[in-house]
Protein backbone atom coordinates (compact mmCIF):
# COMPACT_ATOMS: atom_id res chain seq x y z
CA UNK A 1 0.00 0.00 0.00
CA UNK A 2 1.55 3.29 -0.99
CA UNK A 3 2.14 5.42 2.05
CA UNK A 4 2.92 9.14 2.16
CA UNK A 5 6.34 8.43 3.61
CA UNK A 6 7.61 5.46 1.63
CA UNK A 7 10.97 4.13 2.73
CA UNK A 8 12.68 0.99 1.52
CA UNK A 9 13.86 -1.49 4.10
CA UNK A 10 17.48 -2.38 3.29
CA UNK A 11 19.40 -5.34 4.69
CA UNK A 12 21.41 -2.92 6.83
CA UNK A 13 18.30 -1.27 8.28
CA UNK A 14 16.69 -4.68 8.82
CA UNK A 15 19.78 -5.85 10.72
CA UNK A 16 19.68 -2.69 12.84
CA UNK A 17 15.98 -3.28 13.55
CA UNK A 18 16.66 -6.84 14.68
CA UNK A 19 19.54 -5.66 16.89
CA UNK A 20 17.16 -3.13 18.50
CA UNK A 21 14.60 -5.86 19.19
CA UNK A 22 17.10 -8.17 20.89
CA UNK A 23 20.88 -8.74 20.91
CA UNK A 24 20.31 -12.44 20.16
CA UNK A 25 19.45 -12.55 16.44
CA UNK A 26 17.29 -15.68 16.78
CA UNK A 27 15.24 -14.13 19.58
CA UNK A 28 15.04 -10.88 17.62
CA UNK A 29 13.73 -12.77 14.59
CA UNK A 30 10.96 -14.34 16.67
CA UNK A 31 10.05 -10.95 18.14
CA UNK A 32 9.97 -9.45 14.65
CA UNK A 33 7.59 -12.17 13.42
CA UNK A 34 5.36 -11.75 16.51
CA UNK A 35 5.22 -7.99 15.98
CA UNK A 36 4.40 -8.39 12.28
CA UNK A 37 1.64 -10.93 13.02
CA UNK A 38 0.24 -8.61 15.69
CA UNK A 39 0.25 -5.65 13.30
CA UNK A 40 -1.56 -7.70 10.66
CA UNK A 41 -4.22 -8.58 13.25
CA UNK A 42 -4.61 -4.91 14.22
CA UNK A 43 -5.14 -3.85 10.61
CA UNK A 44 -7.41 -6.81 9.87
CA UNK A 45 -9.59 -6.05 12.90
CA UNK A 46 -9.87 -2.46 11.72
CA UNK A 47 -11.30 -3.59 8.37
CA UNK A 48 -8.26 -2.78 6.23
CA UNK A 49 -8.18 -4.45 2.82
CA UNK A 50 -4.39 -4.96 2.72
CA UNK A 51 -3.30 -5.66 6.32
CA UNK A 52 0.04 -7.24 5.32
CA UNK A 53 1.03 -4.19 3.27
CA UNK A 54 0.07 -1.88 6.14
CA UNK A 55 2.08 -4.00 8.59
CA UNK A 56 5.08 -3.78 6.27
CA UNK A 57 4.61 -0.02 5.93
CA UNK A 58 4.59 0.23 9.73
CA UNK A 59 7.81 -1.77 9.98
CA UNK A 60 9.39 0.40 7.28
CA UNK A 61 8.38 3.58 9.08
CA UNK A 62 9.77 2.33 12.41
CA UNK A 63 12.99 1.31 10.65
CA UNK A 64 13.31 4.74 9.06
CA UNK A 65 13.09 6.38 12.52
CA UNK A 66 15.31 3.88 14.29
CA UNK A 67 18.51 5.96 14.18
CA UNK A 68 16.67 8.81 15.92
CA UNK A 69 14.97 6.76 18.64
CA UNK A 70 17.04 3.68 19.43
CA UNK A 71 19.26 5.38 22.03
CA UNK A 72 16.51 7.38 23.73
CA UNK A 73 13.39 5.21 23.47
CA UNK A 74 12.38 3.65 26.77
CA UNK A 75 10.02 0.71 26.95
CA UNK A 76 9.29 -2.34 24.88
CA UNK A 77 9.96 -1.82 21.16
CA UNK A 78 6.68 -3.49 20.17
CA UNK A 79 4.81 -0.60 21.81
CA UNK A 80 6.54 1.83 19.46
CA UNK A 81 5.40 -0.28 16.48
CA UNK A 82 1.80 -0.11 17.66
CA UNK A 83 2.02 3.66 18.11
CA UNK A 84 3.24 4.01 14.54
CA UNK A 85 0.51 1.59 13.38
CA UNK A 86 -2.12 3.95 14.86
CA UNK A 87 -0.76 6.76 12.69
CA UNK A 88 -0.71 4.56 9.60
CA UNK A 89 -4.27 3.49 10.32
CA UNK A 90 -5.34 7.16 10.54
CA UNK A 91 -3.65 7.86 7.20
CA UNK A 92 -5.35 4.83 5.70
CA UNK A 93 -8.81 5.98 6.72
CA UNK A 94 -8.13 9.57 5.63
CA UNK A 95 -7.33 8.31 2.14
CA UNK A 96 -10.69 6.54 2.00
CA UNK A 97 -9.51 3.30 0.42
CA UNK A 98 -11.23 2.03 -2.68
CA UNK A 99 -14.17 -0.25 -2.14
CA UNK A 100 -13.47 -3.97 -2.09
CA UNK A 101 -13.39 -5.69 -5.46
CA UNK A 102 -16.76 -6.40 -7.04
CA UNK A 103 -18.49 -9.58 -5.95
CA UNK A 104 -18.10 -12.43 -8.41
CA UNK A 105 -21.01 -12.50 -10.83
CA UNK A 106 -23.84 -14.98 -10.34
CA UNK A 107 -25.03 -15.82 -13.84
CA UNK A 108 -23.23 -16.96 -16.97
CA UNK A 109 -23.55 -13.66 -18.87
CA UNK A 110 -22.15 -11.67 -15.95
CA UNK A 111 -19.29 -14.14 -15.52
CA UNK A 112 -18.44 -13.89 -19.20
CA UNK A 113 -18.51 -10.07 -19.07
CA UNK A 114 -16.34 -10.08 -15.95
CA UNK A 115 -13.76 -12.31 -17.65
CA UNK A 116 -13.80 -10.17 -20.80
CA UNK A 117 -13.20 -7.06 -18.69
CA UNK A 118 -10.42 -8.72 -16.73
CA UNK A 119 -8.77 -9.88 -19.94
CA UNK A 120 -9.05 -6.38 -21.41
CA UNK A 121 -7.54 -4.83 -18.29
CA UNK A 122 -4.73 -7.39 -18.06
CA UNK A 123 -3.74 -6.47 -21.63
CA UNK A 124 -3.16 -2.91 -20.42
CA UNK A 125 -0.27 -4.16 -18.28
CA UNK A 126 3.11 -4.75 -19.86
CA UNK A 127 3.83 -8.43 -20.59
CA UNK A 128 6.39 -8.49 -17.76
CA UNK A 129 3.95 -6.98 -15.23
CA UNK A 130 1.12 -9.24 -16.40
CA UNK A 131 3.35 -12.29 -15.84
CA UNK A 132 4.41 -10.91 -12.44
CA UNK A 133 0.78 -10.59 -11.27
CA UNK A 134 -0.19 -14.03 -12.51
CA UNK A 135 2.85 -15.65 -10.92
CA UNK A 136 2.33 -13.79 -7.61
CA UNK A 137 -1.10 -15.37 -7.10
CA UNK A 138 0.04 -18.95 -7.73
CA UNK A 139 0.07 -21.53 -4.98
CA UNK A 140 -1.75 -21.66 -1.64
CA UNK A 141 -0.90 -21.60 2.06
CA UNK A 142 2.77 -22.24 2.89
CA UNK A 143 3.69 -22.90 -0.74
CA UNK A 144 2.39 -19.41 -1.58
CA UNK A 145 4.68 -17.81 1.01
CA UNK A 146 7.72 -19.74 -0.19
CA UNK A 147 6.89 -19.01 -3.83
CA UNK A 148 6.65 -15.25 -3.18
CA UNK A 149 9.98 -15.23 -1.31
CA UNK A 150 11.63 -16.98 -4.27
CA UNK A 151 10.03 -14.49 -6.67
CA UNK A 152 11.43 -11.55 -4.70
CA UNK A 153 14.88 -13.14 -4.60
CA UNK A 154 14.78 -13.84 -8.33
CA UNK A 155 13.77 -10.23 -9.03
CA UNK A 156 16.45 -8.93 -6.66
CA UNK A 157 13.99 -6.96 -4.53
CA UNK A 158 12.72 -7.18 -0.97
CA UNK A 159 9.56 -9.18 -0.36
CA UNK A 160 7.89 -6.00 0.86
CA UNK A 161 8.76 -4.25 -2.42
CA UNK A 162 7.21 -7.16 -4.34
CA UNK A 163 4.02 -6.92 -2.26
CA UNK A 164 3.75 -3.19 -2.87
CA UNK A 165 4.39 -3.58 -6.60
CA UNK A 166 1.72 -6.27 -6.99
CA UNK A 167 -0.71 -4.31 -4.80
CA UNK A 168 -0.45 -1.35 -7.18
CA UNK A 169 -1.12 -3.56 -10.20
CA UNK A 170 -4.04 -5.19 -8.43
CA UNK A 171 -5.54 -1.82 -7.47
CA UNK A 172 -5.24 -0.74 -11.10
CA UNK A 173 -6.90 -3.95 -12.31
CA UNK A 174 -9.76 -3.70 -9.81
CA UNK A 175 -10.51 -0.13 -10.86
CA UNK A 176 -10.21 -1.02 -14.54
CA UNK A 177 -12.58 -4.00 -14.19
CA UNK A 178 -15.06 -1.89 -12.21
CA UNK A 179 -15.06 0.76 -14.95
CA UNK A 180 -15.34 -1.84 -17.70
CA UNK A 181 -18.31 -3.51 -16.01
CA UNK A 182 -19.94 -0.12 -15.51
CA UNK A 183 -19.50 0.68 -19.21
CA UNK A 184 -20.92 -2.71 -20.18
CA UNK A 185 -24.16 -2.05 -18.24
CA UNK A 186 -24.74 1.38 -19.83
Amino acid sequence: MPMNKEWALTQESFDALLAWLDPDREVAGRKYEEIRRGLIKVFTCNGCHEPEDLADATINRVSSKLKDIKDTYEGQPYLFFYGVAKNILREYWRRKPPPPPPQPPDNGDEIEQYHLCLERCMKQLTPHNRELVLEYYKEEKRAKIDHRKKMAERLGIALNALRIRVYRFRAFLEECVRNCLREATI
